[in-house]
């Protein structure tokens, strides 16, 4: 805990003091752009300080022993609609964006995304990064599907952008969508392009229903990524790209 004050005693003098904030006794960094999350993931590695990257409505909730030494760094204030793209059907969006409320920014354009009408009660970073899945006329349906580019802070502190906007990218393994799920063990998601549908074929999807979120399932994939493609690449991202472990893979 000692080391953590410390940590927080860099922030304060790094940045503007209404970035740091106190929930439920949690020590909580609330950064507004992709620059001041890089910032504080270097800050981190050279500290050695663990973060824990939350948004809101989350599946695990930062309380408890595992919690105890590790800073939250939450994706409140990435929020904006940044970019819609009617024409060549994408929009890019904050990961602190609410899910629900994408359609109907999207509807003044004749645009949606099948996802953003299912009761998932949290952010557009957070439905990516757990893998939210909705069942379609008994097909599996993820999100990631639609996930075609990314904003993304790696563990080091790096801003890198994954994906393309183009309908046809190179062959091979599709890089951005590694990172869902990843329930941010590979980076902080900053923002979020997604492929949208006209909204002519809505109707579709209306009997669309969210699958239930299994972060057991995802643990335990990781822990035997023997034959699972995107688990085995994703451990090879973490332990390049993470050396110092500041994204713990949580709870312990």
């Amino acid at each position: 805990m000692a080391e953590l004050k410390k940590f927080i005693d860099i922030i304060a003098n790094e940045f503007h003091e209404d970035r740091l904030t106190y929930q439920k006794s949690v020590p909580t960094f609330h950064p507004e752009s992709a620059e001041e999350a890089g910032r504080l993931f270097a800050l981190a590695n050279k500290s050695k300080q663990k973060i824990y990257i939350n948004g809101y409505g989350n599946n695990i909730s930062p309380v408890g022993d595992p919690f105890e030494n590790c800073l939250v760094v939450k994706s409140d204030r990435l929020n904006g609609l940044i970019e819609i793209i009617p024409g060549d059907y994408y929009v890019v969006v904050g990961s602190g964006y609410p899910l629900r409320e994408l359609n109907q920014a999207l509807k003044e354009y004749e645009l949606f995304l099948p996802h953003a009408d299912l009761p998932y009660v949290g952010s557009i970073g957070g439905a990516v990064a757990i893998g939210l899945r909705a069942d379609y006329q008994g097909h599996d349906l993820p999100i990631s599907k639609y996930f075609i580019g990314a904003k993304i802070v790696d563990p080091q502190g790096k801003i890198i952008s994954p994906g393309s906007v183009c309908f046809k990218s190179v062959s091979g393994l599709d890089i951005v969508r590694i990172y869902s799920p990843s329930w941010g063990m590979l980076g902080m998601i900053v923002s979020v392009t997604f492929r949208v549908m006209p909204i002519s074929g809505r109707e579709d999807y209306g009997n669309i229903t969210m699958k239930s979120i299994d972060f057991e399932k995802f643990k335990s994939l990781y822990r035997n990524p023997e034959d699972n493609v995107s688990a085995l690449y994703s451990l090879k991202i973490k332990s390049k790209f993470d050396p110092n472990g500041i994204l713990p893979f949580l709870p312990l």
